[in-house]
């Protein structure tokens, strides 16, 4: 029997993030010391609170079926966050927990691409977001954050790309891969666009809201422009700032319809979140700040001295992200040359492959994000771990020819 894949599945690419950890692991399970940087994953533990009251959830038998669209406390206090930490408010019916910020954009997008609609993507983008649009018959739509403008997106690059075929622009600041953040005064600038387009709704994605350095602080943009939030989604999680990737725990709050459109998406894919993971949640958002805050220092002084050390190489470039934990070198000054092995640097994908190959230093070429020459590596590992790769990462690059 001949297996036939369906449409929507053919040349869609595996995430390069998973691809380049797949060959991390395989390489070290051949006895290679392989340090990797290619997945964007907190060092730090899920706070001890949310362990206990996932626990405690367990042991009291809170163990059934969940509501499709989240248990009540936890909505209150998804509900609260908006309210204290974004200045957004939301009734418990505009929110929406899903199985992680992946679902709750393949939620929303499920409920409102027809084909051909466009989905507006600034460069570079975290890899799922084009993916997840073609997967439901949409058409991402790229426009390049130029490094020497911040990785921020521009206005008039914005108004330029948007047609009567644009259903979505997706904003995602702090940044995955560059760590750009947009300002306030950014943030008006792309509203008084929007205004002029009003079929155009925002996936505001704002996962790591809290991890910005230097004094700087996320600003939400349905804050920023009251008047156009019955368009924007805005969405969040528990995996970056909380350090709780694997609960699988996303929520999102906007316009009531499409919140219960894309309930009623999840109720026919996954059904609820499971419930001990919510009750985890819940006490995690009601938690101490001051160890989002000590996890926010740690990452600027790590920054601080990667940032440094790939500055200090020939061959590239690397503007200072504001957020996140990643940083996105250029590498274009040492496109064209050949490694020790004989590899010749025709792309970031070749850089990337020979670094893992020859230097055992994971990381994701650039291409993957919609941005090249560039590779993304994180800085959510120990410090000694980091001063090895950038070790390696100097000696590979010193060998080149």
């Amino acid at each position: 029997m001949t297996f036939h894949v369906a449409g929507r599945l053919r040349g869609l690419p595996q995430p390069a993030t998973i691809a380049m950890s797949t060959r991390a692991r395989e390489l070290r399970a051949e006895g290679a010391d392989v340090i990797s940087l290619a997945l964007g994953e907190p060092d730090f533990p899920s706070p001890p609170e949310a362990v206990e009251a996932a626990a405690a959830a367990g042991r009291a038998g809170d163990t059934r079926y969940p509501p499709i669209g989240g248990q009540p406390a936890l909505k209150a206090a998804i509900v609260d966050k908006f309210r204290r930490q974004n200045g957004l408010d939301f009734t418990p019916e505009q929110i929406l927990v899903a199985n992680g910020g992946k679902q709750v954009i393949f939620n929303a997008f499920m409920a409102t691409l027809e084909p051909g609609d466009e989905v507006i993507v600034p460069a570079p983008y975290w890899v799922s977001y084009p993916i997840i649009a073609r997967m439901m018959g949409g058409v991402p739509v790229e426009v390049p954050c130029h490094e020497a403008s911040g990785f921020r997106l521009r206005p008039l690059a914005l108004r330029a790309a948007i047609t009567p075929r644009t259903r979505w622009l997706v904003l995602n600041f702090p940044n995955n891969p560059s760590g750009a953040i947009m300002e306030r005064a950014d943030l008006e600038a792309i509203a008084d666009v929007l205004r002029d387009a009003p079929h155009v709704w925002v996936l505001a994605d704002e996962i790591y809201e809290h991890l910005t350095f230097d004094g700087r602080k996320h600003v939400s943009l349905a804050a920023v422009a009251p008047d156009l939030a019955g368009r924007i989604l805005t969405m969040n999680g528990m995996a970056k700032a909380y350090a709780m990737t694997g609960w699988r725990v996303g929520f999102a709050g906007g316009p009531l319809p499409l919140i219960k459109a894309m309930t009623s998406v999840q109720s026919n894919a996954t059904s609820g979140v499971c419930t001990l993971a919510q009750a985890g949640a819940v006490a995690a958002l009601g938690s101490p700040f001051e160890r989002v805050e000590t996890m926010r220092a740690t990452y600027q002084a790590r920054r601080d001295r990667v940032v440094a050390a790939l500055r200090a190489l020939d061959g590239l470039t690397c503007a200072r992200p504001d957020g996140a934990f990643y940083a996105y070198p250029g590498i274009s000054g040492v496109i064209g040359k050949t490694s020790a092995r004989g590899r010749l640097m025709a792309s970031d994908l070749d850089f990337a492959e020979a670094l893992l190959e020859e230097a055992h230093v994971a990381t994701v070429p650039g291409a993957a994000f919609g941005m090249s020459p560039h590779i993304r590596l994180s800085f959510a590992a120990s410090d000694a771990q980091l001063d090895e790769a950038c070790r390696r990462i100097a000696d590979f690059v010193r060998t080149l020819r």
